[in-house]
């Protein structure tokens, strides 16, 4: 074909410009896109069915009637259940105010402050001793911040403490001022205290109490720790929305696949029209950019214009 005269468009229309490798290529990109957006969407599961666990425990735990921490932690070195967590308890014993630590950087209700960590003593189902770290509650920053501007005395001498239940909190790498943590980990707490870790040793448990209220209660206490969330988050509207994106890539891939790849209809009119040369002013399908002329059609041949053509040729003859 020459310039003046194109050739007609192929039937298997625009899926020509893709090859077999960019096709082969396209379909890998949109398997792996598909399987990074599933892998998303089972972990946002796993986030999911775990938060609904913890909800489920708070539920059953949090409201039950309390428990002698003793049936709890029953001695020294002993870890609270995964299964006794916000479960109350209580316990008679003294607090170690001398030993008082403050947990940094854990606000309540979008206020920063600092939570008030004092060492409980008390004894074990055999008598022997356990010390425990007891959340008292909430004060709010001083004027610059370093730290609270009081911090509220526990009652002095023998008190009856109910409290919430949870574990000991994994120890913290960062660094701290004196007498403060930045986890509630009995061991961390014990050494920021006045006296250090010494006189607790061999007494200790794995697990910490959230107070809830003390016998004879303190002149001043610290603000109350607020309940346990059981808000569900929105981990399950996340893996749906990441299995949606996984069939969103494999199927753009094979609307993309079907449309470029689909047989384009050809009119006779179109081939025909494609084929024809330049009008005599130029125009016409055979140059490149000018509008394609409607073709007027042949008048078919009829009997009259036999019968005309024998008049005309006796008149000649005469």
């Amino acid at each position: 074909m020459t310039a003046d005269h194109p050739a007609p468009r192929s039937p298997e229309g625009p899926a020509a410009s893709r090859t077999r490798r960019q096709w082969i290529t396209l379909g890998l990109g949109a398997v792996l896109l598909a399987a990074l957006c599933v892998l998303a969407a089972v972990w946002q599961w796993h986030r999911y069915t775990w938060r609904e666990a913890q909800i489920a425990l708070v539920e059953t735990n949090y409201t039950a009637t309390p428990d002698a921490l003793d049936e709890l932690l029953p001695e020294p070195g002993a870890v609270l259940p995964a299964d006794a967590e916000w479960r109350p308890a209580v316990a008679t014993g003294t607090y170690r105010p001398q030993d008082t630590a403050l947990l940094r950087n854990r606000p309540v209700g979008g206020q920063p402050g600092f939570h008030v960590l004092v060492p409980f003593e008390t004894t074990g189902a055999d008598g022997q001793p356990i010390v425990l770290v007891v959340d008292r509650g909430f004060v709010p920053l001083g004027e610059d911040a370093s730290g609270p501007s009081s911090v509220p005395d526990p009652p002095a001498g023998e008190v009856e403490v109910t409290m919430t239940m949870r574990p000991d909190e994994p120890a913290s790498s960062r660094g701290t001022p004196a007498g403060q943590v930045q986890a509630i980990n009995t061991a961390q707490v014990l050494a920021a205290g006045a006296d250090g870790t010494a006189w607790a040793e061999g007494a200790t448990v794995g697990g910490y109490g959230q107070l809830r209220s003390e016998d004879p209660a303190a002149a001043t206490t610290p603000g109350a720790l607020p309940e346990p969330d059981t808000d569900p988050g929105s981990h399950l509207s996340y893996a749906v929305q990441w299995c949606i994106f996984a069939l969103g890539a494999l199927g753009g891939y094979i609307v993309l696949w079907r449309r470029e790849t689909r047989p384009v209809q050809v009119t006779a009119g179109e081939l025909l029209a494609a084929h024809e040369g330049p009008d005599p002013d130029g125009s016409g399908p055979g140059r490149p950019g000018a509008a394609v002329r409607p073709q007027r059609p042949r008048r078919q041949r009829v009997d009259e214009d036999y019968e005309d053509a024998l008049l005309d040729a006796a008149e000649h003859d005469r």
